[in-house]
């Protein structure tokens, strides 16, 4: 089996599409995942699967339909992928709580910045799958708006590190 981690979009931001975490837990079990454990409720959860990723992303994104009676965008990687995201953070010094990885299922720009507005002085930098922003003065005093964000999904570093340590578990399960 192949362990993965779903990022949900917009789930329980700002009071709007409320999913509890025992829901989406009981969503991924029917849809035949294995030690399922989600984090935080903003739509995190980790698994293990047969399937491939896009099988994974249908599988859920379809019962989190059904759910809510609206489509809920879902983000997939597996396991090596969230470590690897963690492990190639171009801020590693900077605080975790101020970058984020924000993860798209499209092609990444070639650069960073293309269609970016509203930039002060944060850093953009181009990862695998993701885009890594840097923000100097903490989220809430940004007016960056990211055109790949429309469609992907951001977790800061300390959810990015707590993922990758449940996902690692799931491993160090089976031996």
């Amino acid at each position: 089996m192949t362990g993965y981690v779903a990022l949900l979009r917009a789930v329980n931001v700002g009071g709007t599409g409320k999913l509890p975490m025992a829901t989406l837990r009981e969503l991924c079990l029917s849809a035949g995942f294995a030690n399922v454990a989600t984090y935080i409720a903003s739509g995190n959860v980790v698994f293990e699967s047969n399937g491939t990723e896009a099988d994974v992303r249908l599988a859920l994104e379809t019962r989190l339909s059904a759910y809510a009676g609206k489509a809920v965008g879902v983000i997939v990687r597996t396991v090596p992928e969230i470590a690897g995201v963690l492990s190639n953070n171009p801020f590693a010094d900077a605080p975790a709580n101020r970058v984020i990885a924000l993860f798209v299922d499209g092609r990444l720009p070639s650069d960073p910045f293309d269609g970016v507005t509203g930039a002060a002085n944060e850093q953009i930098r181009l990862g695998t799958r993701e885009l890594f922003v840097f923000y100097p003065d903490g989220l809430a005093a940004t007016g960056l708006r990211i055109p790949a964000g429309k469609s992907g999904t951001s977790r800061n570093m300390n959810t990015v590190a707590r993922l990758a340590e449940m996902g690692g578990a799931l491993a160090s399960a089976k031996q």
